[in-house]
């Protein structure tokens, strides 16, 4: 079955930075379009940033400036670098994966980001 696992959250200091891993297994990932979302306390899960399998990528208004994802293919690992951290993102982020749906089918387990101010 498809697999999704999430690492590198963690308590940043506001203005910090992180680099958040997914790793996924049992879906053809070069054929996948990955994203990360979030979801903090009382709040909906968000989009944070996607990218297809040809490379392109899409990103919240939010964290435009200070995100980047990435993909390794021959490590069927995706990825999410976040720079100038601010409390305000802090959540749960949560790494998504589909193929020909809409929505995102696949989700991983989610990994705690703490920025504290």
């Amino acid at each position: 079955q498809v697999q999704l696992v999430e690492s590198g959250g963690g308590l940043v200091q506001a203005g910090g930075s992180l680099r958040l891993s997914c790793a996924a297994s049992g879906i053809d990932f070069r054929r996948s379009t990955m994203g990360w979302y979030r979801q903090a306390p009382g709040k909906q899960r968000e989009l944070v940033a996607t990218i297809t399998s040809g490379g392109n990528t899409n990103y919240a208004d939010s964290v435009k400036g200070r995100a980047t994802i990435s993909r390794d293919n021959a490590k069927n690992t995706v990825y999410l670098t976040m720079n100038s951290l601010k409390p305000e993102d802090t959540a749960v982020y949560y790494c998504g994966a589909k193929i020909t749906s809409v929505s995102m089918a696949y989700w991983g387990q989610g990994t705690q980001v703490t920025v504290s101010s």
